[in-house]
């Protein structure tokens, strides 16, 4: 090899190296939130509850929760950026959205995203770039159960 072949093989390399990542767009996961309940967490099912207030999202968990649960859809993602989508469709007072690690040593090691501001016919963003673990997503203001999500 010649000294002008190494050379421009070097220059190659140093200029793929320095190039920007490729840049990827962020995953995106539509939640909609009715009464007491996302609807895709619990399989596409709106079960026709009814709140005027928390108070009422948590006395119909404390009768339907565990069964509803133990039937709910859990989410399995890759690690990486991921948008959640949020919609309010027809709570009638402000929700949010809470996506934290599922034991205390999981919140404490994984990332987590929260806010709140959703009005009725509301929707908004929550980023979050995901670490593999396992995760719970609710609505404390609404308040869901906790649904599952594992990030492998």
């Amino acid at each position: 090899m010649n000294a002008g072949t190494f050379t421009t093989g070097l220059c190659a390399a140093l200029v793929a190296a320095a190039a920007p990542a490729a840049h990827t767009a962020p995953q995106l996961i539509e939640l909609n939130q009715v009464p007491c309940q996302f609807l895709e967490s619990e399989n596409g099912v709106n079960r026709g509850f009814k709140s005027a207030r928390i108070q009422d999202c948590e006395a119909i968990n404390a009768r339907t929760g565990k069964e509803r649960l133990a039937q709910a859809k859990t989410l399995h993602l890759k690690p990486g950026k991921i948008v959640f989508r949020v919609t309010n469709r027809d709570v009638p007072y402000e929700l949010g959205f809470w996506l934290r690690g599922a034991t205390l040593l999981d919140r404490a090691r994984l990332p987590s995203v929260s806010g709140g501001g959703l009005t009725t016919g509301t929707t908004q963003d929550y980023a979050v770039d995901l670490k593999p673990g396992e995760y719970v997503y609710s609505c404390p203001l609404n308040p869901t159960p906790d649904y599952r999500l594992v990030v492998r």
